[in-house]
């Protein structure tokens, strides 16, 4: 069984103990969340139920396994013969979650 959820913007193809970094979610290590924003579930028989745009009474339950921080980006702007340069940095914070249950 798996199903496609959004979360921050994106779509993730998820089954159970599938475990995946999302945009950051505010909740701390250990917590429990339920995702009800579910697309597409698959079920073990093939069947396939779809939503418009989601699929009704369907949610999946994850739990928070960290937060965290991605590498970090250098961004270096540069104009040539104008003497300009300018480097930055960032660091994208993420939340790994890993999923405990789908239910249709």
């Amino acid at each position: 069984m798996y199903a496609v959820i959004e979360s921050g913007g994106k779509q993730y193809k998820v089954s159970e103990g599938t475990v995946l970094k999302v945009e950051k979610l505010e909740a701390a290590a250990g917590d429990r969340l339920v995702i009800d924003k579910v697309l597409m579930i698959n079920d073990e028989n093939g069947n396939v139920k779809v939503g418009n745009p989601l699929v009704n009474n369907a949610r999946v339950e994850v739990e928070v396994m960290e937060q965290g921080r991605n590498k970090k980006v250098v961004v270096f702007k540069y104009k040539r013969r104008k003497n300009y340069r300018k480097k930055q940095g960032h660091r994208q914070p993420f939340t790994r979650l890993k999923v405990l249950t789908i239910e249709a």
